[in-house]
């Protein structure tokens, strides 16, 4: 977009007015105002405005050519700004419509004094807007701080009359969305890591989206992930940002190699990346199949061939690597009903949301029916893993970065 100059030209007019916009409400508002509450306003407003103005001319003028870790920052610098702005205009639109009507009134019924005042904002609305703008501007930042690295355990026992005896407390950890490029905290990543491998599990699954787009992100972290190992192996799939799709190349030729490259980084990780197909987990003469699939979801990439990844697959329980949880509902619970357990993230859990007593929300609901957790339809469950990573957004509110744990029960 940024390098489209008709998209860019719409998108600057769009932030352009909505800028003045709020600076004239503001400014009509706070004239009168004299209080202290004034000038930590006017801080807070220009402290977005510059941030703001200051970071779409570096993504203008650099474009994706920054280092994703900082461009995070630049990204979520506009956000914030935008959406506190964004969140005024309901009040400040509704007050100036009812200012509107007050007018209109006035000039079909003139009073009897010539003299017309003003008409003066509604505190109650304005500051209503204020109110509601102030909540992103606050928590964005805080979840910046506070959040991305705030590694959280989520445990979960799945129980199959389908899982053989000789597997019954198999400790299956699961990672999903690292995200690499974006981490900035070295040492904040290994707890993470740490906290993995402090469950020992018997084996690990990683559901897809390694890398933001180049494999050379992961350059600083293999010292990192290598660490993630477990008795019965680590077996991983692809999400859809290792295709390096959102990336801008110079030919076809230069996708393929970084595509390679990130297939690779599974290898040099000793992970065994799962291409449409299975193998089995063997204990005590039984087993139990690993199906992964490359990427398939609704409205993203859908070259996975189930087909192919579960052909000839025999065995009595089947677990299922599939990055996007669309695909339990659009093509798995349809067509697939012998698999027990499809592993997936993709969603992040929009980064931010609510999780308390059993509560659970976020906006990322409004887009995925399941988003985060563990559900069951019949006898198939799908767990949907929050992230490990961040992407954007380099925060984190209330659904925290995530290692799961999941022990299954016969």
């Amino acid at each position: 977009m940024l390098r489209n100059p008709l998209a860019l030209t719409v998108v600057l007019l769009i932030i352009a007015s909505l800028e003045v916009y709020t600076y004239f409400v503001l400014k009509q508002y706070l004239k009168k105002k004299k209080n202290k509450g004034r000038i930590v306003l006017i801080g807070i407003y220009y402290t977005l405005l510059i941030l703001s103005v200051c970071s779409l001319f570096v993504l203008v003028v650099f474009g994706m050519d920054i280092k994703m870790k900082f461009l995070n920052f630049f990204i979520a610098a506009i956000y914030i700004n935008l959406l506190s702005k964004i969140l005024t205009l309901p009040f400040f639109i509704l007050d100036d419509f009812r200012r509107l009507l007050i007018k209109l009134k006035r000039k079909l019924s003139p009073p009897k004094e010539k003299k017309e005042h003003s008409i003066s904002r509604s505190d109650f609305l304005t500051k209503m807007g204020i109110a509601v703008a102030a909540v992103p501007a606050l928590s964005l930042p805080f979840g910046m701080i506070y959040g991305p690295y705030n590694y959280t355990l989520h445990r979960k026992k799945v129980k199959s009359p389908n899982l053989p005896k000789a597997f019954h407390g198999l400790k299956i950890a699961q990672l999903s969305d690292i995200h690499v490029g974006s981490f900035y905290n070295k040492e904040a990543v290994q707890r993470g890591v740490d906290l993995l491998l402090a469950q020992k599990p018997d084996v690990v699954f990683f559901t897809g989206d390694i890398v933001n787009d180049l494999a050379i992100e992961m350059d600083d972290y293999y010292d990192v992930f290598s660490k993630v190992t477990a008795p019965m192996g680590v077996y991983s799939v692809l999400g859809n940002h290792d295709y390096g799709d959102y990336h801008d190349w110079t030919s076809d030729a230069e996708k393929l190699e970084n595509f390679e490259n990130v297939k690779a980084i599974h290898k040099k990780l000793g992970w065994n990346l799962l291409l449409d197909k299975h193998i089995y987990l063997e204990k005590d003469n039984e087993k139990i199949g690993v199906i992964g699939i490359e990427n398939w979801g609704s409205g993203f990439h859908q070259i996975g061939d189930m087909a192919k990844a579960s052909a000839n697959c025999n065995a009595p329980y089947k677990i299922l690597l599939s990055h996007d949880p669309t695909h339990w509902d659009e093509q798995v619970r349809k067509d697939y009903k012998d698999i027990d357990l499809t592993l997936a993230g993709h969603t992040h859990g929009a980064q931010m949301g609510i999780e308390t007593h059993g509560f659970k929300w976020s906006p990322i609901s409004l887009r995925y029916k399941k988003w985060a957790g563990l559900y069951k339809e019949d006898n198939q469950y799908l767990y949907v893993n929050r992230g490990f990573g961040f992407l954007a957004y380099p925060g984190r509110i209330g659904i925290w970065p995530e290692v799961t744990l999941l022990e299954l029960e016969s």
